[in-house]
């Protein structure tokens, strides 16, 4: 069982000298997570994720203002290394259908590589209020905005469909529809893997191409025609 939170809080001074407020941030995110996988989102408070920390409520007010923004710090730093991963995909000169099925398997990996980050994010904790109303199409035009790293990587989804749909193949539904539908087939192979572990799947890499497969020809059924690279 995690700190009780009774007794005496360790003290600490309410914020670091000049120039380091970057590592009571980290501290506090670090602490934030561990509590969130402990306890649970919902269970985890501001005075809790303080006690961890070694410091008072209001010094930790002094960095982020309530718990949905520590979630959404969290969510934007593990959303950067997926961003960065499909930009390394758009770069690669591919047919626009193997674009996707490469962006839908680092997707996966992604996920399966980060289970705590990806635990906290999409199956433990409700969506912030600054992104709840917005979500994937939350404003990009400032990626240091709250929630705009993770609606850039889904940008990239619906950028590669309407690639395709350049290339000449007519999609059944707009992009950005097509685009949350293979999210929603890989992210419940993610969900699945990392929620049982142990259950007897099949082979991982199996499952992993075989959903991105199924996936896009479900979405685009005229694109099982098309050969990967």
């Amino acid at each position: 069982m995690g700190f009780s939170g009774k007794g005496a809080v360790a003290k600490s001074p309410a914020r670091k000298p000049r120039g380091e407020g970057h590592t009571r941030r980290e501290e506090i995110l670090a602490a934030a997570k561990a509590l969130f996988l402990e306890e649970g989102v919902k269970a985890t408070t501001i005075r809790r994720i303080a006690e961890r920390v070694g410091v008072s409520a209001p010094a930790l007010y002094l960095y982020f203002k309530d718990k949905d923004e520590i979630l959404l710090a969290l969510c934007d730093r593990i959303f950067a290394i997926l961003l960065q991963r499909l930009e390394e995909i758009e770069r690669l000169p591919l047919p626009a259908c193997e674009r996707l099925r490469r962006m839908g398997e680092a997707y996966i990996r992604f996920g399966l590589e980060h289970p705590d980050e990806y635990r906290i994010i999409f199956l433990e904790s409700p969506t912030p209020e600054a992104v709840r109303y917005t979500g994937h199409r939350t404003d990009t035009s400032d990626l240091e905005r709250p929630g705009a790293k993770g609606a850039m990587a889904f940008t990239k989804i619906t950028q590669a469909y309407e690639a395709i749909a350049k290339e000449g193949i007519v999609l059944p539904y707009p992009p950005a529809l097509c685009a949350e539908l293979s999210w929603m087939a890989c992210h419940g192979l993610v969900a699945a893997l990392i929620a049982e572990p142990d259950f007897p799947w099949s082979d991982r890499e199996t499952l992993i191409r075989g959903m991105v497969e199924a996936s896009v020809r479900g979405v685009v059924p005229a694109l099982g025609q098309a050969t990967s690279a």
